[in-house]
């Protein structure tokens, strides 16, 4: 079986505000899972233009949005992260606290950015988990694209206050050789 891919805000948006979610189509077909806790953060009025992206992704069936419903066992440890962590784990966001229930529980793969934050919950929990870097290499490895379209795209989302924790893909890519 291949594993969803449950985008976390963070991760997603760096996709969408450089306008190549398509990249995302292309390496997950049918995978990309978008929680609604998700969606509902990309559909702010101050950035609605990543709500129009997500919806057609969801429109072409390249990705869906997923529900979280109450009394499922993914619904109590969203609730869990976002309201009343363990001892000695910071509360964190819907989103990244929906990706990373869905995650969990579905057997899938989260992709966040975020590190700081959900890095005990992925160590805890045993999650897969892939970055933006790691998507990228990823293109790059099948031959979506290029080490130099991988830099630009990076540079795109730098210039769009993405935070990604390098300064170029190729530095990425000098810090995670396999």
């Amino acid at each position: 079986m291949i594993e969803p891919v449950f985008f976390d805000t963070d991760c997603l948006s760096a996709f969408l505000w450089v306008d190549n979610q398509s990249l995302l189509a292309l390496l997950y077909p049918g995978r990309i899972v978008i929680p609604a806790e998700v969606y509902a953060e990309l559909s702010l009025p101050s950035i609605r233009q990543l709500k129009a992206k997500v919806d057609s992704m969801v429109t072409s069936s390249f990705a869906r949005i997923e529900h979280l419903q109450v009394g499922t066992e993914e619904y109590k440890l969203y609730r869990k992260l976002v309201s009343n962590p363990d001892s000695g784990h910071v509360i964190i966001g819907d989103g990244e606290a929906a990706s990373i229930a869905l995650a969990k529980e579905k057997g899938g793969v989260l992709a966040s950015n975020n590190l700081s934050d959900i890095s005990v919950y992925v160590k805890e929990f045993h999650l897969k988990h892939v970055t933006t870097g790691d998507i990228l290499k990823e293109a790059l490895q099948k031959g979506f694209i290029s080490e130099m379209q991988g830099n630009q795209l990076w540079q795109e989302m730098l210039n769009k206050h993405r935070r990604l924790g390098y300064a170029s893909f190729t530095e990425f890519l000098e810090s995670n050789k396999d």
